[in-house]
């Protein structure tokens, strides 16, 4: 057990299995010392999340529907009164609806294009909003995108959308955080095999390209993400803030 993060309360949103970006962070930030507090969003993710939380030692879980504000208000501050501060937060939330990753870009639906922002891209300020509060002795609060917010991959569709706006966001919390000592990062992974990752499109192939084109010539385990999101959660970090940091072996550099 290391102590880059002793003591340090870390709520991890959006942790839904074992095989989750947000797990290996969590566990990342676990084995150093970091107080883990996870939500889920409804009843569905509940039992998972209580025992992907028992497994680092039983902290309570809390239930967020993120497109809420009245539920956002309640878990921060249901989290005001039983830890007070808060010095991290990870939001690894995104989503779009099938149709729209399954169709041309073209064809989203006016309703499907808000509720990707809304879910992908706007969750990350309002959420954000409320930690500023919490974080009174500084921090770190991360989020994760993906090169689709950059460069086409097809069926990544709308989400590629909100994920520009994401990092966009970044930028901008970044900017009203800092005088308050907190920090706002992106990390933007390479593709690896989550539940999420199973609705875009062809993403078979695009994992075969990473192993074969990126500089590494690998494709992106869980732990190296973690890693990396420690590295930003810690005050390692302190001097870094509105970044995108790309972890997926280098393929973001690759012309062909």
């Amino acid at each position: 057990m290391g102590t880059l993060l002793a003591n340090k309360n870390i709520l991890v949103m959006g942790v839904r299995n074992k095989w989750s970006i947000a797990w290996g962070i969590a566990k990342a930030a676990h084995n150093e010392g970091a107080n883990i507090i996870f939500t889920y969003q409804g009843e569905r993710e509940k039992e998972a999340a209580e025992d992907l939380s028992a497994s680092l030692g039983g902290n309570e879980v809390f239930q967020c529907d993120i497109s809420s504000d009245d539920e956002i208000d309640s878990l921060f501050s249901q989290l005001k009164d039983k830890y007070g501060v808060l010095h991290g937060v990870v939001h690894s939330i995104a989503h779009a609806k099938t149709e729209d990753l399954q169709k041309d870009f073209v064809y989203t639906s006016r309703d499907g294009f808000a509720h990707a922002m809304n879910i992908s891209a706007y969750s990350l300020v309002a959420v954000s909003r409320r930690a500023k509060e919490l974080m009174t002795e500084g921090g770190s609060i991360l989020t994760l995108t993906y090169h689709g917010s950059e460069k086409v991959y097809p069926g990544y569709n709308v989400m590629g959308v909100a994920k520009a706006a994401l990092e966009a966001s970044v930028r901008y919390l970044a900017n009203d955080l800092g005088p308050v000592g907190i920090r706002v990062n992106a990390i933007s992974a390479g593709p690896i095999k989550t539940l999420s990752a199973k609705g875009v499109k062809d993403f078979g192939n695009i994992l075969d390209a990473v192993e074969k084109k990126a500089p590494l010539r690998k494709g992106i385990e869980q732990d190296e993400l973690g890693d990396a999101a420690l590295f930003l959660l810690s005050s390692l970090s302190r001097a870094i803030t509105g970044e995108v940091v790309y972890v997926d072996c280098g393929f973001n550099i690759m012309g062909i």
